[in-house]
């Protein structure tokens, strides 16, 4: 099955009134195949009962945001008072509605109930159990430790059930930066609005498996939150409806540490001052600082994923990789650069690869130089490998083999070696 019928599929499921459950379909395509195919699944539940929409636009203004937006704007909307919202790769069990819609009738403050994310996809190849790692993370301590403390945490953009009152409140779907749903809850949380996180609650979804779709995401992840805090700082400072404390909170701890020098250190540090630190002998780095702290910041990654501990050193390398890419989309974020709101949407590969498999497609390889080399990544490597055959033969620390090992990693990436392949036929 496509990943748009697993989709909708799920979300018909769904055990609520029949008469109490508008289901919308915004589909934002370009292209008319998939359309096609997308409404007639949706005209085949419609003929087993369910209450399907199936909405599409004239243009992709403010593509997810303005897609989000359009739809509730529908006339039937006007008497709903919550929407649940899943991208379309994202599959709920039956009970969903169940497990969350109870948070708001009891509590009015409540505006958005996050449920976690689960991946089906998660040991296709070695990078989507990596990818596994850092967002299990991200779910079992910032986003627990956000709801659990009553401090600020951010909407994921899907999985999740807002208030209508409170989306409307905030003053609604905005399409200034590439996360809209970041920028909401913000707003939202000024407004005194108060989120709930369900960890026992999960989602199952597709991670990314394809490098090219993988690095797509990143920029939009890492670029979106810091043009958002470029455009928010002031007005989250001035705001008089939060406490100095949650202040703090979202500015230095949400947005300046987690969201911008998070990335930009990991790369600066690891991948450019401390290999320089041997062409450089002056400059020295302490224990505590270039080993100790980062162990320790290694390990309490593995808290979320225990299956894959013995996964750590790889997911260090790719994630010292991957921070080039992050710190490079950052910094277009704040200084709101040419490319920062480029959207593409991410590419979810769901059964085509087993199709294609399965039919026993010839491989043909086809070498494209934009699109299989990264030349940025290759750069790096050869100035660590650089580095680590100076350490060889004038330093004095042994970091050539960090800097071997990391090279090696970015030259894998340059190369395209990473993630999973589609053979074309």
């Amino acid at each position: 099955m496509q990943v748009y019928q697993l989709s909708i599929g799920a979300v018909c499921g769904l055990s609520w009134p029949s008469d109490r459950l508008i289901i919308q379909v915004l589909d934002d395509s370009t292209d008319t195949t998939i359309k096609a195919m997308v409404e007639r699944e949706c005209q085949r539940w419609a003929s087993k009962g369910i209450n399907i929409r199936y909405e599409i636009r004239d243009n992709r203004t403010g593509y997810k945001s303005g897609a989000l937006k359009e739809g509730l704007n529908r006339n039937y909307v006007k008497n709903c008072d919550y929407v649940a919202i899943f991208d379309a790769d994202f599959q709920p069990e039956p009970d969903f509605l169940c497990r969350t819609i109870p948070f708001f009738i009891h509590n009015s403050n409540i505006a958005l109930v996050q449920a976690r994310w689960r991946f089906v996809n998660s040991n296709e190849c070695m990078m989507t159990r990596l990818q596994e790692m850092s967002l299990d993370y991200h779910f079992t301590v910032e986003q627990e430790v956000g709801s659990s403390t009553h401090a600020f945490f951010g909407f994921n953009g899907t999985a999740g059930v807002w208030r209508i009152a409170a989306i409307n409140e905030a003053g609604g779907w905005k399409d200034r930066t590439t996360v809209e749903d970041m920028d909401l809850a913000v707003r939202a949380s000024l407004k005194g609005w108060k989120f709930v996180y369900l960890g026992d609650l999960q989602v199952k979804s597709e991670l990314p498996s394809t490098f090219k779709a993988y690095r797509h995401q990143q920029h939009r992840w890492s670029c979106g939150p810091a043009n958002l805090f470029r455009k928010m700082v002031l007005d989250i400072i001035r705001n008089k409806k939060v406490s100095v404390w949650q202040k703090f909170h979202v500015i230095y701890s949400f947005f300046f540490v987690r969201k911008i020098i998070a990335h930009i250190n990991a790369f600066l540090f690891y991948c450019i001052v401390l290999p320089a630190t041997v062409l450089v002998p002056e400059v020295t780095v302490p224990k505590w600082g270039g080993v100790y702290i980062p162990t320790i910041i290694t390990l309490l990654n593995a808290v979320g994923t225990p299956r894959s501990a013995h996964l750590l050193v790889f997911w260090i390398l790719f994630e010292n990789v991957m921070s080039l890419h992050r710190t490079k989309a950052t910094i277009i974020g704040l200084l709101e650069g040419s490319s920062v709101n480029e959207w593409i949407v991410t590419e979810k590969l769901g059964d085509i690869l087993k199709n294609k498999v399965g039919a026993k497609a010839p491989r043909k390889f086809r070498f494209r130089i934009g699109e299989r080399l990264h030349l940025t990544e290759l750069a790096v490597g050869c100035y660590l490998f650089f580095c680590g055959c100076y350490d060889v033969l004038f330093g004095k620390n042994n970091y050539f083999i960090f800097f071997y090992i990391q090279a090696l990693a970015f030259f894998i990436m340059g190369f395209g070696y990473v993630g999973t392949f589609v053979p074309t036929s």
